[in-house]
Parts: structure tokens; C-alpha cells; sequence
């Protein structure tokens, strides 16, 4: 599985559609073992979702993120999780690993 998460400074940031970069974590049997910190492409609709898919996404970690995004990322394939705290990436795909991680309402959804 490969999990993509927005972050800024080490950390999941709120703000999915304008992350200065993305840290894809790859996981084999329940273990991180591989991680990429990848500069995404300019910010326009429909870019991410395709990006992502064409890596190889299986889900998304994010802070939140409006509703036609989470409808293009269902579209290509990838899970969708918002609302998560913002933790570094091993952390936050740590938890979702061991059905551990919290998260609360979707910061983006309007």
C-alpha cells in the first residue's frame, strides 16, 4: 500500500490543496518501508487526484479537504481519510495501521 500525506515542516498541514509537498509512505506486511518527499504539481482541479493515482496512491491522510476533491480522489481508486491530526506522516499511517488513529470532522468541508 502507498499512503500520501500533506505536509509542511515534518507535519500533516490542513491545507491538502496548496502543500508545498507530499510524503508518500510505502507499507509492506503492516511496515513502513519506504518513505518519498515528493514536490507536488501546480495546484489546479483535477491535478492532484491524477498525480496521486499515477503514483500508485492507495489513501490519502488528510487535515481536510473539500468534497468535489474526495469525490475525484473516489473516483481514481484512493481512500480518502480527513479530519486527521496533524502528526508527522509515520505517525499518523502508524496509527491508521493499527485502527488507532482519530480523526475529527473534515476542516474543509462546506
Amino acid at each position: 500500500m502507498k499512503f500520501a500525506i500533506p505536509t509542511a515542516e515534518g507535519k500533516l498541514t490542513a491545507h491538502f490543496g496548496h502543500s508545498q509537498e507530499f510524503v508518500l509512505l510505502h507499507v509492506e506486511e503492516n511496515r513502513i518501508t519506504k518513505k518519498e518527499v515528493l514536490t507536488p504539481p501546480p495546484h489546479e482541479p483535477g491535478v492532484l487526484p491524477r498525480w496521486l493515482h499515477d503514483l500508485g496512491t492507495d489513501v490519502i491522510i488528510a487535515g481536510g479537504m473539500g468534497q468535489r476533491a474526495v469525490e475525484l480522489f473516489s473516483q481514481n481508486n484512493i481512500r480518502v481519510i480527513t479530519g486527521a491530526p496533524c502528526l508527522a506522516p509515520e505517525d499518523l499511517v502508524e496509527q491508521y495501521l493499527k485502527n488507532s488513529l482519530e480523526t475529527g470532522s473534515n476542516v474543509c468541508d462546506h
